[in-house]
């Protein structure tokens, strides 16, 4: 991560590459103000040319002279004083940290407001400054993520990164507590920085083994442990379901089990299933070539479990949280299941495979059948699981299907807070008769005329969820993106890390 500190200090003579101003819908006050008037008035020179109004992830950046310590002043836009939210805040941080970047600075430095920066979230406890200061550390450390790991390092013209964020705090009183909220808020980002690793990284090197690896390391941390069942545990726990898609691949499955401790004893856990198809040819049933390098990516929902046991480690949530990942590979080799074949999951239910490129399904078959042993207080499973979620909502908000109406609300609420955006889909009971078979006992695929794929696909799992509080989180058109975000970079998002860590804290 990026050296961080938090620390009082006059503004006008703090030495930095670029001060980064927060700066709503209005003309410029308090020390915005005082610093356009150390500018000779290029702040409101702009604002009267309406070349800078204050809208959200609107920039002015301008160079100081000797004015002031800083080298550069950056003003970034925060819309209407009255819509002003933790999210927008942190798209406002993420803007103007890329843009430092681009700029070439190698140190920025942002001013952190007094008082109240307008109506941020009442979700938590604490002051709204502390809130403030962790919403900007988060979202600058989001926006600032690279993959360079498979990138040859050229010496002669090496690539610019910002190598330190200071936050200025308005008086020395105020450091302690904006300190925590930005550790924490580093916390988190570094959580969803490792899963986005995880899903970056080609699957020729994060196969189902790598992910297990991961997971060992995680629970390096307290409270925590990992346990992984190999081929053998699953065919003894009758996992004919997972063990199903994994047949066509030379790559031996995984089933991983995080286990994060922080509440009492007895309490029930909240259990999160990651689908953990680490390259996904679609099987037998093969995916079109166009763009199927993605599919190094249909192992976001378990990446994220593992970046939530992270996260709740390291903030040590007082709650108990479990993380279950079924990892495999599906290939299209010579023992892989056909269509037409029929497999019988670890709950005894039998599987009619329609189409092997609906794997995703059958591998959480078995996990959310594993999930019912620690009779969970929730089950919510992530998954990159079917194409029609992107016809539905296209790649600004993913699915949310389940049976426990609280469950979904308290989780759409979580996911309005932290700009990771959720729609409730319905579960209807013509839903879960359309995953009925005529010769087994579910098919993992409906009829023609059907519709309804995202809907559908929840139904099946439905089938497997017994009596636990459950919601299906359908990932696929949020998991990664082709279009850069203010802090959000191209490829794997890491959406679900900091929802469901928002979710937990309310619990």
């Amino acid at each position: 991560m990026i050296k961080t500190s938090v620390q009082a200090d006059d503004i006008f003579k703090h030495k930095t590459g670029c001060l980064i101003l927060l700066c709503p819908e209005k003309n410029p006050a308090g020390i915005l103000k005082k610093i356009d008037d150390q500018l000779n008035g290029v702040i409101t020179d702009a604002f009267t040319a309406k070349r800078f109004e204050g809208k959200l992830n609107q920039t002015l950046l301008q160079g100081v002279g000797r004015a002031m310590g800083a080298d550069a002043v950056l003003v970034v836009g925060l819309g209407k004083t009255k819509d002003i939210t933790e999210e927008q805040i942190r798209q406002a941080a993420g803007t103007a940290a890329k843009l430092a970047e681009k700029s070439k600075f190698q140190t920025l430095s942002f001013y952190l407001p007094g008082g109240d920066a307008g109506k941020v979230s009442k979700s938590h406890k604490g002051k709204s400054g502390d809130r403030v200061a962790g919403a900007l550390a988060e979202g600058a450390h989001l926006a600032l993520y690279h993959f360079d790991n498979y990138k040859s390092v050229d010496e002669e013209n090496p690539v610019n990164r910002i190598q330190k964020i200071v936050f200025l705090a308005e008086s020395k009183a105020k450091v302690n507590a904006m300190q925590k909220a930005v550790q924490q808020a580093e916390i988190l980002a570094e959580a969803v920085v490792d899963t986005r690793n995880l899903m970056h990284h080609p699957s020729n090197t994060a196969t189902p083994q790598f992910l297990a690896d991961a997971a060992k390391k995680i629970a390096r941390l307290p409270k925590v442990t990992c346990k992984v069942l190999e081929k053998k545990d699953m065919e003894k726990l009758k996992m004919g379901s997972l063990l199903g898609v994994a047949r066509g691949s030379h790559e031996p499955p995984k089933f991983i089990i995080l286990e994060y401790m922080g509440g009492k004893k007895n309490q029930a856990p909240v259990v999160i299933v990651g689908k953990g198809v680490t390259f996904d040819t679609g099987g037998i049933s093969l995916k079109p070539g166009a763009n199927m390098d993605e599919m190094k990516y249909d192992m976001s929902g378990g990446a994220v479990a593992l970046g939530v046991l992270q996260a709740a480690a390291g903030l040590k949530l007082p709650v108990n949280v479990v993380g279950l990942v079924p990892a495999t590979e599906n290939m299209p080799g010579g023992s892989a299941i056909k269509p037409g074949d029929i497999l019988t999951a670890s709950s005894g239910k039998t599987i009619e495979v329609l189409n092997t490129d609906a794997e995703g399904r059958l591998i959480l078959a078995d996990a959310l059948v594993y999930a019912q042993r620690y009779k969970p207080r929730a089950l919510i499973d992530l998954a990159t699981l079917t194409g029609a979620v992107i016809m539905a909502l296209g790649h600004v908000a993913s699915a949310v299907i389940g049976t426990d109406p609280a469950l979904i609300k308290k989780l759409i609420q979580s996911g309005t807070a932290t700009g990771e955006r959720l729609w409730e889909l319905p579960l209807y009971e013509e839903y879960e008769k359309a995953v009925k078979s005529d010769i087994a006992d579910l098919k993992n695929i409906t009829g023609p005329g059907v519709g309804a794929g995202t809907a559908t696909a929840a139904a099946f799992l439905r089938a497997f969820v017994e009596d636990a509080p459950w919601a299906h989180l359908d990932i696929a058109g949020t998991a990664w993106t082709s279009n850069e975000k203010p802090y959000v970079p191209k490829g794997g998002s890491g959406f679900g890390v900091r929802l469901l860590i928002d979710y937990l804290k309310t619990l």
